[in-house]
């Protein structure tokens, strides 16, 4: 960290106007964002009235309790075979979890791509396989090319539960709402890669905040922070690309075409914030075969959260982890209550591993 605080003596007169003014709120979109503030130590470096707050920025945690008690129940009613990336098998469900079912005798299984599970049912022609899609934009594309394979070699055991969804209007949605008072952004760069910084632009235009894309080092963090912070200060409201190596305005125009042809964006329920529109995507009618809440239609139960659990105003940013009465000593990430315990991305795991008062 020395580099990093000789870099930022070049700062220092930005970060002693910043400690006499008033709290600054900048959201960290980013789940990765979140954990690499406090791994790199660049979390402690500036003033206590910058407030870094945790967003919606976790694809295993934005996704609602319902989505797995569907998942549930179609393993339950037609004996499927679940396969899902590890973080989802510890996440609580209403009345159950994936790791509950599994000690059950259910088949789930953890992959590492949606092509493996792919080839679990290619390898299984006897068994109907299920994928758990749960993603943001970084991963969808991969998931497009995976049904458009499976559609091409005719593969008809194999099948998705679509969870997918869209970054850009979850943070409209919370612009919208007025809840949590914002001075400027940290955008995610995985994403941006494949929606381009364009994509952000309703952010200075619609709500006249600044913002930045950044990278994940902690130069690239300090920078990107320093940057917004004097975006702030001068009142220069515009999105700027901090990420130009990897990130275009534009975008991967190949992946958003993959994206396209695959899905069509449709309405999606996020955890603690509710139904977004235009944030979730579907499958288009012509792979429709392999859209799994189609093919094994089934009632799951009523869905309900644990009402002590405080995951869904900690993704909108209205309180940090540790406010929740069961941080730390009943949700732990060895004995998660809720979803922003469980995977790594999750501001309550962060905030458990890494942060000290």
């Amino acid at each position: 960290m020395d580099s990093y605080k000789n870099f930022l003596k070049k700062n220092t007169q930005i970060l002693k106007d910043f400690k006499t003014e008033k709290n600054i709120n900048i959201m960290e979109v980013c789940g990765t964002h979140t954990v690499a503030f406090f791994q790199t130590g660049v979390q402690d470096i500036f003033p206590n009235n910058v407030n870094l707050i945790d967003g919606p920025g976790c694809p295993v945690c934005v996704t609602p309790n319902g989505f797995l008690d569907r998942a549930i129940e179609i393993s339950k009613k037609f004996g499927t075979t679940l396969t899902t990336f590890g973080d989802m098998v510890k996440v609580p469900a209403s009345y159950s979890s994936l790791k509950k079912e599994k000690s059950l005798g259910r088949d789930i299984r953890t992959v590492y791509s949606p092509m493996d599970a792919l080839d679990i049912a290619i390898d299984n022609p006897e068994k109907e396989v299920v994928f758990l899609s749960v993603g943001f934009e970084t991963t969808t594309p991969g998931e497009a090319a995976v049904i458009k394979s499976a559609k091409e070699k005719n593969i008809k055991n194999f099948s998705m539960l679509v969870g997918n969804k869209l970054t850009p209007p979850a943070v409209d949605a919370l612009l919208s709402s007025g809840e949590v008072n914002l001075d400027g952004f940290i955008l995610p760069g995985h994403v941006s890669i494949i929606t381009g910084a364009k994509t952000w632009e309703f952010i200075s235009k619609k709500y006249k905040k600044p913002a930045v894309i950044s990278g994940f080092n902690a130069k690239d963090l300090i920078m990107g922070t320093l940057f917004l912070l004097n975006l702030i200060k001068a009142g220069n409201i515009k999105i700027e690309n901090l990420y130009k190596e990897v990130v275009s305005n534009r975008g991967n125009i190949l992946a958003k075409k993959m994206m396209d042809e695959l899905f069509l964006i449709t309405d999606s329920k996020w955890r603690g914030i509710g139904e977004i529109p235009g944030s979730g995507l579907k499958l288009r009618e012509e792979y429709r075969q392999f859209d799994a809440s189609e093919k094994f239609p089934v009632d799951p139960p009523e869905e309900v959260e644990n009402k002590e659990c405080r995951c869904g105003e900690v993704l909108k940013g209205l309180i940090k982890p540790f406010e929740c009465p069961l941080f730390g000593t009943v949700c732990t990430p060895s004995e998660p209550v809720g979803a922003c315990m469980v995977s790594f991305e999750g501001a309550c795991s962060a905030y458990y591993k890494y942060y000290r008062s």
